[in-house]
């Protein structure tokens, strides 16, 4: 911990002077006098602040591990004590979902005094979950770190880096990209819990004064050391996205992971990596420590039973229809017909709509963000790196050898001859 301190008042030491030198100079600078200087003027003061979160995690972190026993108890205590802060979560999720209804309400005159006892109730039950937290954030910590060994990451029986992450709000993500194609260009981190007009507010202006399309988008986890993770009472989200966000770390320290932002494909490479590892080593943790939340089987006869009946509607397959709607606004952008891409998409956002997908804004940037996750097919259209990571699995013997093959990419040419043996990119 004292490592870790070292090295963040460093940083700081080389952060607040640069910090000044922006904010007293910056504005009379010219080479600010560009497209992300115009974009900040419009963001203000909604920027999301790393410095003052980061010390607070390291210091909850160091507390938690000066006072935590739980390395003393059984597996069994350790599950139950997970899953009684998960219970709590959901709780006060669903009080919250209670009391946002009332206040919706324009039958109520008085939202305050009516749903002041689930108020009450709500701040109870966030006491108690806030006692629980970094107990149930060190256990998982740990459960994870014992698959990774097992899958053979292990470091004399430990890992590295440590795995660490920390529940917390998360930051809102603002995605910059051209209009004329699908190219992730500025990635801004705002402030948790903007609303959807002020979202909309940003976006509007990022268009109308940069001419670029733009979205703010939630996140589930975000992976500084320790990792930002969103609360949630799925122990299946938690333990896939604790892997994943790892995996991200793990990766900084090779040259796939530093070259994470060096051109787009590699962005998208770097991200299917991670969501391919997260699901694997989350399922494991499930599988070991929570088999009651293992899910089920896809039931085969179920499913031909369902397929052989002609005379129902097929059941609307988002992933399908996101791929096509991917590959036509390509081929649109593609012969320059960017306003007539830009309607189509709005036309599908609203065909979505309509099939219960509750789609806000579909545009270029939208495709810019979620289709550097090609683990499955859909915003990425007719990309070819998620399917070709995918057989890259499959040919490696175990999930550390899928790792360890790429690695030591750094290149985009680099990736492609590593899948040219298995039919990509010839």
């Amino acid at each position: 911990m004292n490592r870790q301190w070292r090295r963040l008042t460093s940083g700081l030491k080389l952060v607040v002077p640069l910090f000044i030198f922006v904010v007293i100079i910056g504005p009379e600078w010219p080479a600010f006098q560009d497209e992300r200087y115009k974009i900040d003027r419009i963001l203000g003061q909604r920027y999301f602040d790393f410095v003052v979160w980061e010390t607070r995690a390291l210091a909850s972190k160091a507390e938690a591990a000066l006072t935590s026993g739980q390395e003393y108890l059984d597996d069994e205590i350790r599950k139950e004590l997970v899953l009684e802060y998960l219970t709590l979560i959901g709780e006060i999720r669903h009080l919250e979902s209670e009391v946002n209804a009332i206040f919706a309400d324009p039958q109520v005159s008085d939202p305050a005094m009516v749903a002041g006892d689930l108020q009450r109730q709500i701040d109870e039950k966030r006491a108690k979950a806030s006692r629980l937290q970094s107990v149930a954030e060190q256990i998982l910590q740990v459960q994870v770190a014992a698959v990774l060994i097992d899958e053979g990451f292990g470091i004399y029986g430990t890992v590295f880096p440590p795995v660490s992450a920390q529940l917390t709000p998360l930051p809102y993500i603002l995605i910059v990209s051209p209009r004329e194609e699908i190219r992730q260009i500025h990635n801004v981190p705002l402030q948790h819990g903007l609303t959807v007009p002020a979202q909309e507010e940003i976006e509007t202006a990022v268009l109308g004064e940069v001419d670029r399309s733009a979205l703010i988008v939630p996140i589930g986890g975000l992976g500084i050391w320790p990792a930002m993770i969103r609360e949630s009472a799925n122990i299946n989200y938690l333990a896939n996205t604790f892997a994943h966000e790892w995996g991200h770390h793990w990766l900084t320290f090779h040259p796939l992971g530093i070259s994470y932002a060096a051109s787009p494909e590699l962005r998208t490479i770097n991200e299917t990596v991670a969501s391919i590892f997260g699901d694997e080593v989350g399922a494991k943790v499930i599988e070991r420590f929570y088999p009651e939340f293992v899910p089920p089987p896809v039931d085969s006869q179920v499913l031909e039973q369902s397929e052989s009946e002609a005379d129902s509607p097929p059941p609307f397959d988002f992933n399908q229809e996101m791929a096509e709607t991917r590959v036509r606004v390509d081929e649109l952008l593609a012969e320059g017909k960017v306003e007539e891409a830009e309607a189509y998409m709005e036309e599908r956002r609203q065909f979505f709509w309509v099939n219960g997908y509750r789609i806000r804004k579909l545009n270029q940037a939208y495709f810019a963000f979620y289709g550097a996750y090609a683990d499955t097919p859909g915003e990425q259209g007719a990309d070819p790196i998620g399917p070709a990571l995918l057989a890259i699995r499959e040919d490696s013997d175990s999930l550390a050898e899928f790792m360890d093959r790429l690695a030591s990419i750094s290149s985009f040419e680099g990736f492609q001859e590593e899948a040219a043996g298995l039919g990509y990119f010839n």
